[in-house]
């Protein structure tokens, strides 16, 4: 049994996207039956410690991870373009997501997940998650985007740090959604010194989380 990655550029009307698939070649038992696929935030790229973990450990269990790079990073720009954009990128790459003939689940961190939320009824999506979503600017909670995450209109994970600036867990309003909270968590899901759990540790409460919710849907 052998992880495979692959590469493919994905030509969208906000310019070129790029995915990175993690798939698994093995028995009958973990052959994939549906690919989530996920966006990076507008600080970060696909290096994020959550998105890294899921590629590496998803594909085992019978799904491929599309790691996708919205058109502004690959073109190397240093800030992020407006929502607007961002949903013209992943609506232009779904088709490439979605050609294995899978079903697909849209997800991202923090910007991505926005992006998830706000498109994936209208793309097909089989359900949404919601990783860092940053459910208000740091220190402006009247400025909240519950709306987008209320309004995904699909089964949705929220996977949220206990100290995400952008939202804790306890912030977030009763909807139809589920939540995982990993304690102490920042927005990275880095960890203060003084937490009982370590960053080892963290990372596998967010894939067995994420794994679980992803089983129920099967």
């Amino acid at each position: 049994m052998t992880d495979v990655t692959q590469y493919e550029t994905v030509s969208t009307d906000a310019g070129d996207a790029r995915v990175t698939w993690h798939g698994h070649e093995g028995s009958a038992g973990t052959r994939p039956w549906a690919v989530l696929a996920l966006g990076h935030g507008a600080g970060g790229g696909i290096e994020a410690r959550d998105l890294q973990a899921l590629a590496a450990a998803l594909p085992a269990r019978g799904v491929t991870v599309a790691l996708v790079e919205q058109p502004w990073r690959v073109a190397g720009k240093k800030v992020a373009p407006a929502p607007r954009t961002l949903d013209t990128g992943w609506r232009g790459l779904w088709p490439a997501l979605a050609r294995p003939g899978l079903p697909v689940i849209a997800g991202g961190r923090s910007a991505g997940a926005r992006v998830a939320c706000r498109t994936g009824r209208e793309l097909g999506a089989l359900a949404v998650l919601a990783l860092s979503f940053p459910l208000h600017p740091p220190g402006r909670p009247e400025k909240s985007r519950a709306d987008e995450l209320l309004g995904s209109g699909l089964p949705t994970l929220v996977v949220q740090g206990g100290n995400d600036p952008f939202g804790r867990p306890a912030e977030f309003p009763e909807g139809p959604y589920r939540l995982v909270g990993i304690p102490d968590g920042d927005h990275g899901f880095a960890l203060p010194k003084r937490a009982p759990l370590g960053p080892d540790e963290a990372m596998a409460l967010l894939v067995d989380g994420v794994a679980e919710w992803i089983l129920s849907l099967r």
